[in-house]
C-alpha cells in the first residue's frame, strides 16, 4: 500500500521504519529535513519537502507529532496534508491530543470525503521500535478495519472504542491509570528504603503478587537509584493529563487523584525536571 507517515520524533521514525520494512510504499515528511532524508537513505524510502507532498497520491496518511498545535500546522493550508490527499483515503493521527481536535480533524475530512481515525498510542519508545504499541482508535468500522492490518505493522493491540474522539478518550483513561500508579508506586518504593528494607528484594517479591504493574516491572530499579531518563517525558505527561482533566471539568467528573498529581509533576517541571521520565515523582519524597 502507498501510505505516508508525518512527524518523525521518537515513536514516528521506528513506526515509519516499521510500515517500510513490511513493504509498504513508505513517503515521510518531518519539520526538520535532515531526519527525513536520515529515514529515507536508512530504510531506503522516500521523503517530501511538504506535508502535502507527502500526502500525495497516499491511501492512508499517519501523523505522529507533538501536540494539537503541531498537528493544525502539518494538516492545514496549501502546504498541508489535506491539500494532498484524495476523496476515500485515511487520515490516521497517532498524536496524543484533545477529543476536541480529534472531533475538529473529522468533520475537516468530511468535507474532503476523506476518512479519519484518532489513533493514539501507548507503549513509549521501546514499543515503538519493538512494533508493540498499543492503539486505541476512533472512528468507523470500515475505515478500522481497513487500517488495521497496516497498523499491526508496529502494533500489537488495536482496538475501535466508539465514534471520532473515542480514541483520545481512551488514551487520557491510560493516562490517568499510569498516574495514579506512578505515585502508588514512588511512595511504596520510598517508604521500603526508609524502613531499611532492600527494594529490589520487595520488587522481586511483590512483583508476583496483586501489586504488579508494568511500571514496577520496568521504572523500580531505575526509580531507586534516582535515575530518569528511560521513557516518556513529564512533560508530555502533563500535556495529556491536561486534556483529561479539561475533558473531566466540563463533564463534571471528578479526578482528586490526578489533579494532585499533575500538581506534583508541575513541581518538578518547576524543578528543572520537565525531560524527566515519569517516574520522577518519587524525587518529591526522597529529599
Amino acid at each position: 500500500m502507498k501510505v505516508s507517515f508525518i512527524g518523525l520524533g521518537v515513536m514516528g521514525y521506528p513506526m515509519a521504519g516499521h510500515l517500510k520494512n513490511a513493504g509498504h510504499d513508505v513517503t515521510v515528511y518531518n519539520r526538520t529535513s535532515a531526519k527525513a532524508e536520515k529515514w529515507a537513505a536508512e530504510y531506503n524510502g522516500a521523503y517530501a519537502k511538504t506535508p502535502k507532498d507527502a500526502a500525495t497520491e497516499s491511501e492512508i496518511v499517519f501523523i505522529c507529532v507533538g501536540n494539537d498545535d503541531d498537528v493544525r500546522s502539518v494538516v492545514y493550508g496549501d502546504d498541508g496534508i489535506l491539500a494532498g490527499m484524495e476523496p476515500g483515503s485515511i487520515l490516521i493521527d497517532h498524536t496524543t491530543t484533545s477529543a476536541i481536535l480529534a472531533r475538529e480533524l473529522g468533520e475537516a475530512c468530511a468535507d474532503k470525503k476523506i476518512a479519519f481515525l484518532d489513533a493514539p498510542v501507548s507503549g513509549g519508545q521501546a514499543g515503538a521500535e519493538n512494533g508493540v504499541l498499543t492503539v486505541m482508535m476512533g472512528g468507523d468500522d470500515a475505515n478500522y478495519d481497513k487500517a488495521s492490518p497496516i497498523i499491526d505493522c508496529y502494533a500489537q493491540k488495536t482496538k475501535l472504542l466508539g465514534a471520532v474522539g473515542s480514541g483520545q478518550l481512551a488514551k487520557m483513561v491510560n493516562q490517568i491509570c499510569i498516574a495514579g500508579v506512578v505515585q502508588g508506586l514512588s511512595e511504596a518504593l520510598n517508604f521500603a528504603m526508609k524502613t531499611g528494607l532492600n527494594a529490589d528484594d520487595v520488587v522481586d517479591v511483590i512483583s508476583k503478587g496483586a501489586a504488579q504493574s508494568w511500571q514496577m516491572e520496568n521504572r523500580s530499579n531505575t526509580m531507586v537509584r534516582n535515575e530518569f531518563d528511560f521513557g516518556f517525558a513529564l512533560d508530555w505527561m502533563r500535556k495529556d493529563l491536561g486534556f483529561a482533566i479539561d475533558e473531566a471539568d466540563k463533564k463534571g467528573i471528578p479526578l482528586p487523584v490526578t489533579k494532585l498529581v499533575d500538581e506534583f509533576y508541575a513541581e518538578i517541571q518547576q524543578n528543572g525536571g520537565g525531560r524527566w521520565d515519569t517516574s520522577a515523582l518519587i524525587t518529591l519524597l526522597n529529599k
